[in-house]
Order: C-alpha cells, then sequence, then structure tokens
C-alpha cells in the first residue's frame, strides 16, 4: 500500500468506534471516501458525531433536553409528540423560574419565608434552583421537637431513684415553653432559636406570654379607636362618607382643609355648591366636625343633660348619641342667635355630627379671634359695648347663656364681634345657667380691662346688667352664694311644677337630616 492510500485511510477510520475492527492492522470492511482536513476540524461534524454515539449508547434519552430550543439543524422535528414535549418542557421552566422570582420577591431579608414548591412543575432535580434555596420550614422537620420524642407516662414521671424525671422537670419544661412561643401573636417577635437549645423558666414564659396578651389587646384598641373616631385633623370612615355625599349631591363644591382644632371638633374650610330652591349657600363654608371621642372633653354632658330640650333625649349610655345632641344643640342655638341680629355664623344644614356653616373670614383665611388681634382704644371700646349688648340679648332675648364666654369664642371680623361655638350654651332654667353666666362675666371683664377699657365694669356690675338681677353682695363669695340660692329655688319650682315654658319659639329651626 503506498503512501497516498494510508494517508486517505487514515482519517476515514477515525470517526467508527475501535472495537468494531478485531484487527486494528486489518483491511477497512468499508470503503473508505477521501475528506478534507477542514471537514475533520468542523465543530458541527463533532456535534453530529457525539450525538450519534449517544444515541447509540442511551436510546430512551431525549437529547433536546440539554440542547438548546427547537433548532432546524440538530433535532429531528418531525414527530408531533417531540415537539409537544419539548414545547412543554420550556414553558414549566419558564413557570418554575417565574416562581422562584416571585418567591425572591415575597420573601427579601425576611427569616420567616414561603415556598412555592408544591406548584412546580418541574421536578427539583430537573430545575435550576439549588438546595440552598429550600427552607427549613418547607420541611417536615421541627428545630424545637427532639429527634426521639420522649412521652412522660401517665404516672408522671420516669425514671426510678436518683434517676427519677416528673413532667416538672427544668430540662422539660423549659423545652416546652420555648415551643410553646410559636403561638404568640405574629407580629410579637420572639426571636429565632433554631439550633440552639433553649430553656425558658415558667417564670419568664408567663412573663412573656402576659405581655403578648397585652400588646396584642393594645393593638386592638388602637385600631379601634382609629377606625371609630375622629382624630386630631382627621375624621373616621362614617364620617369622611358623609363629607363625600356632601360634595356628590352639589352642596359643596370641594373642601380644601383644616383651619382649626378644638377639644371638642374640628373645622374645615369649604367653598359652597350650587343652591337649591329652600337652602341658600354662602360662597365660602365652614365645616364642622364632632369628635366622636369622649376622652377630650368628658364633662359635655352636664351641659346638655340637665338642658330641658334634651333632658328626655339624654342617654349617657350612647356616645354617639349625645355628639349628635351636641352638634343638634349647636345648630338650634346658632338659628336662635340669628333671629335676634346677634352676628354668628349661619346654619346651612346638619347631618349627624356634621354642622355645615358661612365662613366668617375671607379667601379661605379665617377671621382672627380677639385674643389675637391688636385693636385700638377706640375699636376696643367699640367692641366691649357690643359684646355687652350682644350678652343681653343672648339672654333676654335669645333666653341664653353662652357657658364658654371669652376672647378664645370671639372674632373680630368686617369691624365687629362675632360669637361661634355655642354647642355648650344652655337655657337660664339650667340648674348651673346662672353659674355659666357669672364665668362669663368674669371672663368678660378681665379681658377688656386688661385691654385698657376704663368703662369695663367688673364681674358682678355685669351680672346684674345682662340678668337684671339686682344681688347686692360685698364680696364675691356672699354673690356667688346668692347666685346658688337662685338656683337652688329654680330647681325646685321645676321639680315641683314642671318644666318652665320659655318665651322663645324655635319654630325657625332648619331640618335635620339623619340619614
Amino acid at each position: 500500500m503506498d503512501s497516498v492510500g494510508v494517508a486517505a485511510a487514515a482519517p476515514d477510520a477515525g470517526p467508527g468506534p475501535a472495537w468494531q475492527s478485531k484487527c486494528p492492522w486489518g483491511a477497512p470492511s468499508t470503503t473508505s471516501i477521501s475528506c478534507s482536513l477542514a471537514d475533520v476540524m468542523s465543530e458541527q461534524l463533532a456535534k453530529e458525531l457525539q450525538l450519534e454515539e449517544e444515541n447509540a449508547a442511551f436510546p430512551e434519552v431525549v437529547a433536546a433536553a440539554e440542547g438548546p430550543f427547537i433548532t432546524g439543524e440538530n433535532i429531528d422535528t418531525s414527530s408531533d409528540l417531540m415537539l409537544a414535549q419539548m414545547l412543554q418542557m420550556e414553558f414549566d421552566k419558564e413557570y418554575d423560574a417565574q416562581l422562584r422570582r416571585e418567591e425572591k420577591k415575597i420573601n427579601g431579608d425576611s427569616k420567616v419565608s414561603i415556598s412555592f414548591e408544591n406548584y412546580r412543575k418541574v421536578h427539583p432535580y430537573d430545575s435550576d434552583s439549588s438546595e440552598d434555596e429550600v427552607d427549613w420550614q418547607d420541611t417536615r422537620h421541627d428545630p424545637y421537637r427532639a429527634d426521639k420524642p420522649t412521652t412522660t407516662p401517665r404516672r408522671g414521671f420516669i425514671g426510678k431513684g436518683k434517676d427519677i424525671t416528673t413532667k416538672h422537670d427544668e430540662v422539660v419544661c423549659g423545652r416546652k415553653n420555648t415551643a410553646r412561643m410559636e403561638n404568640f401573636a405574629p407580629e410579637f417577635q420572639v426571636g429565632d432559636g433554631i439550633g440552639m437549645d433553649l430553656k425558658l423558666s415558667n417564670q419568664v414564659f408567663n412573663a412573656l406570654k402576659q405581655h403578648a396578651y397585652s400588646e396584642e389587646r393594645r393593638s386592638a384598641r388602637l385600631h379601634e379607636k382609629k377606625e371609630h373616631s375622629t382624630a386630631e385633623k382627621a375624621v373616621d370612615p362614617k364620617t369622611r362618607l358623609l363629607l363625600y355625599k356632601m360634595v356628590n349631591s352639589g352642596m359643596l363644591e370641594t373642601i380644601t382643609g383644616c383651619i382649626s382644632t378644638g377639644k371638642e371638633s374640628v373645622v374645615f374650610h369649604a367653598y359652597g355648591g350650587n343652591a337649591t330652591e329652600d337652602k341658600v349657600i354662602p360662597p365660602e363654608c365652614a365645616i364642622k366636625v364632632f369628635k366622636t371621642t369622649l376622652n377630650e372633653f368628658k364633662n359635655r354632658d352636664k351641659y346638655i343633660k340637665d338642658d330641658y330640650r334634651f333632658k328626655d333625649r339624654f342617654s349617657k349610655l350612647n356616645p354617639r348619641k349625645i355628639i349628635r345632641m351636641w352638634a343638634e344643640k349647636e345648630m338650634h342655638n346658632l338659628t336662635r342667635m340669628q333671629n335676634a341680629g346677634i352676628p354668628c355664623p349661619q346654619v346651612v344644614i346638619l347631618k349627624k355630627h356634621v354642622l355645615v356653616m358661612s365662613f366668617i373670614g375671607q379667601d379661605q383665611v379665617p377671621a382672627p379671634k380677639l385674643k389675637d388681634v391688636t385693636l385700638s382704644s377706640e375699636d376696643m371700646k367699640k367692641a366691649y359695648y357690643q359684646i355687652l349688648n350682644m350678652m343681653q340679648q343672648l339672654y333676654r332675648e335669645c333666653n341664653l347663656v353662652h357657658a364658654d364666654l371669652s376672647e378664645y369664642n370671639m372674632l373680630w371680623h368686617d369691624g365687629k364681634v362675632w360669637l361661634i361655638d355655642v354647642s355648650q350654651s344652655v337655657e337660664p332654667t339650667h340648674p348651673h345657667g346662672l353659674e355659666f353666666l357669672f364665668r362669663d362675666c368674669r371672663n368678660v371683664s378681665q379681658f377688656f380691662q386688661k385691654g385698657g377699657v376704663a368703662e369695663a365694669l367688673n364681674e358682678r356690675e355685669l351680672f346684674n346688667a345682662v340678668s337684671g338681677l339686682n344681688i347686692t353682695a360685698d364680696n364675691e363669695v356672699d354673690f356667688q352664694a346668692e347666685i346658688e340660692a337662685l338656683e337652688k329655688m329654680n330647681e325646685d319650682h321645676v321639680q315641683n311644677h314642671g318644666k318652665k315654658l320659655s318665651t322663645f319659639s324655635s319654630e325657625g329651626d332648619p331640618p335635620i337630616y339623619d340619614e
């Protein structure tokens, strides 16, 4: 054989397996086909030869599982079953990858994690997930439970003599207490004791248990207070719904924000909407939302339970009803003052504990309180006589006592004084009506005397001027004693002869809408 023939036969013998020829120096059974060196070094030819060997050795393994997705170069796509299996496997892999991304997104850096292993399509050995991603909570192993749990017999102990162990053993109880901490509320963080043989004594466990229950109750109270009460500069869902209905009905155009907060209510500014046939809505309105919590103004019941207009409807056991009556009380008092010509906010509508009134101010800026404004001596004197006239009108024409009159509840707007906050106002026949009037006279007298008004009367002279009574007492103690005696006589008269009739007619009050 010449050298050319050997050179041509050598590369042709390479692709065949070595065990197929009995003698390596024997002649080949098939005729050799000559090929170039570029074909021998081709990567495509190497892949085809490798696939042929794998198909011959492992005919049951699908080669497409490890190769790329469907291509016409290395996969036989003539079988529909093969295509369906390949498509399903690729879909399952994408689905599992999406599940792993969701797990990572939800768990984050939390020690407590969730797993979607039960929802995966491909088994763990077929997926790309590693064993490190499987949390210990996905297994059935409990780190707090012993590998071989020892059961306590009915007699309550095991062992004999010095090796006896009862159910009250310190080690056994400590481990049980550690395991019981898992029953605490989820928001009570007990830590992670995996890998540590923790033993909590009964004293420590009972203290933690009591603290967990206290925190759970406190959290529930805070949540209930937030949902069912009007907090500072905020409203509860029921109040928010009332405000939404006012805006949706067209009564109010928009609610701009909070302008004042007090111990009993929160006041918001709003722009008026479209007027109706029986109701005139001012361009700017003030929405007074009475707080539904009694913890900030607990003594409000004394102003309403003895008021003969609301005494029969008073119920101390229902705070919601008290608050509605409180708002209704201010509406009626404002209506009386408006009919008497006293400068005060005009009532628009009342819905439950939300009272809509006209806004005293301009362009969302409320009128300043009398304590915050600096007046000249002439304006201060003018304001004093105006307040004196209003107190007399309030007592004689409206048959009311303000009961909280001070420089904090008087506004200065358009060169005159406006009275606000009359929800606590009572009639003079109230058991404490004269006491409230004397307190108002003291506040007014002290304010204007400090303001430099020389004509300002003292509290006793102002009381007689407003009430028309002629109480001649030399000191304040005797003066208050006579006031209490008059109140006692009036109370006895009311109890013996029924309610004292008022000369004022309340036919002009606006309607109450209670949805």
